[in-house]
């Protein structure tokens, strides 16, 4: 959502088992500089990419918003705003078996394709998560993990991306989260909800890159876990891809490395001091006619609770 985020994390503690009783992360946030990535599309669909600051309108609940910054991707030179933070969450549960070769090679193309990260983050969960740090220097040397890993086990998909989140979310520059996912999860402490809250509660973009996986494609269960990433990448401004073969990949990953390298970055300081926790909408208008933009359409305020009046002590 910021900047710079105020406060520490409270890391999740990950269990080999759910554990219900246990509390869920709690991110502490403090008001800053609201960053909004914006993608922009002409009438035909296509990338626009030769837009000024001038012609974009920031609304928060309705009211304009002073742009502080303004960041175009395909500008020459590279902006703090736009640096690079790559994370990859890569299925490998039970459920992604049938569908591990293809999500394999999806990994490796998209890689291969994308330009160098400033940091890369690659996360294989199943019922265990397992975290793997690159830099732009040894970004190749990923690539027999990703061969290595094989389907088994429950899936902690809810929390493989809390934990993605808590390490991403104070850094600076655009973050960018591509999930290969059949969108099902089994064993996670964190439920669905509190993981849609911390997506909303920063500026993390999310792709989702949807499998089929092994309910039934049209079952309560395949529903719920599709509309969950669906969800994901709504609420980030981000798009979900659903491959079925290998000569659709190159495609998907052109659309993303596209978006990327058109993107505008703005970002302001809200007119809202209060923090109160609550949702605050984001719409991002055009001056020019027939373009349409995608971005996150809002944000949950910091949440700072009042300082309690010390306890007078009875005599």
């Amino acid at each position: 959502m910021t900047r710079s985020l105020a406060g520490g994390f409270a890391l999740l503690a990950l269990a080999a088992a759910p554990a219900p009783a246990q509390r869920t992360p709690v991110f502490h946030v403090g008001l800053d500089l609201v960053n909004v990535t914006v993608t922009v599309r002409d009438g035909r669909g296509g990338l626009v990419s030769d837009l000024g600051a001038g012609d974009f309108v920031v609304r928060e609940d309705g009211r304009p918003q002073k742009v502080e910054v303004f960041a175009p991707a395909a500008a020459p030179g590279q902006r703090e705003e736009l640096a690079l933070n790559l994370g990859m969450l890569f299925d490998t549960s039970e459920s992604m078996r049938k569908d591990l070769r293809l999500s394999q090679e999806s990994a490796i193309r998209f890689l291969e394709a994308i330009p160098r990260a400033r940091d890369l983050l690659l996360i294989f969960f199943d019922r265990d998560i397992r975290i793997s740090r690159y830099s732009s220097e040894n970004q190749q040397g990923i690539f027999g993990r990703i061969l290595e890993t094989r389907g088994e086990g429950y899936t902690a998909l809810n929390d493989a991306i809390t934990v993605y989140i808590s390490r991403v979310a104070s850094t600076s520059g655009r973050k960018v989260l591509v999930l290969f996912s059949d969108g099902d999860d089994t064993t996670s402490q964190v439920p669905p909800q509190e993981v849609q809250r911390l997506v909303r509660s920063t500026d993390v973009t999310v792709y989702p890159v949807a499998f089929p996986g092994e309910h039934r494609p049209h079952s309560s269960d395949a529903l719920r876990a599709r509309a969950f990433l669906h969800t994901l990448a709504s609420l980030s401004g981000g798009r979900v891809f659903q491959p079925t073969a290998s000569r659709e990949l190159a495609a998907i990953y052109q659309t993303i490395l596209d978006e990327l390298g058109t993107q505008y970055v703005l970002g302001y300081v809200s007119d809202n001091p209060k923090h109160d926790g609550k949702y605050r909408r984001i719409t991002v208008e055009l001056t020019r006619p027939a373009l349409k933009v995608r971005h996150r359409p809002g944000y949950d305020a910091p949440k700072v609770e009042p300082p309690q009046p010390a306890r007078k002590l009875s005599k």
